[in-house]
């Protein structure tokens, strides 16, 4: 199973701002798509419902989502247990965080931070922040996340655009 995994695309009406065609490619091979949030409105989550099911968390930014998402999610995808959250706190202890509020979780994917992060967490545990593909903030790069995962194993990476 492919998941393309998202956050903090902040896609407004009105804007210009579209997802990049990097995204558009990958979003034709995804049997699942993830959005850790910052999504803005149901326009781009009507969209991405076309090319595959959508599982999505609020961001801090989704004023117009409240009361149809929720603040964090826990799911099964090919027998991987993925947790998601937007705001995942400071850099510092994170780990133990994203650990102690999902000790189920084989991955945690969170947002917010704008900044690309695929890496171990605690006990065993894998973390990965996808950046933003239309707003890098600070970052070198736009970016987005894939998994690959199966029957109870994942593989995760960045994609930089």
């Amino acid at each position: 199973m492919r998941a393309l995994v998202l956050s903090d695309t902040h896609i407004r009406p009105g804007r210009n701002r579209k997802l990049p065609n990097a995204v558009y490619a990958a979003l034709a091979e995804a049997d699942v798509i993830l959005h850790a949030g910052d999504i803005v409105t149901w326009d781009l989550l009507d969209e991405l419902s076309g090319f595959a099911p959508v599982h999505a968390v609020l961001g801090n930014n989704d004023h117009a989502l409240i009361g149809d998402l929720p603040e964090s999610l826990e799911l099964e995808l090919d027998g991987v247990r993925v947790a998601m959250v937007h705001d995942s706190g400071p850099t510092q202890g994170r780990a133990r965080r994203m650990h102690q509020r999902f000790p189920d979780a084989a991955l945690v994917v969170y947002g917010h931070s704008h900044a690309p992060f695929d890496g171990p967490g605690d006990a065993g545990q894998l973390l990965l922040n996808p950046g933003s593909p239309t707003e890098r903030r600070a970052q070198p790069r736009h970016s987005f996340g894939l998994l690959d995962l199966d029957a109870g194993t994942v593989a995760s990476r960045l994609v930089y655009i």
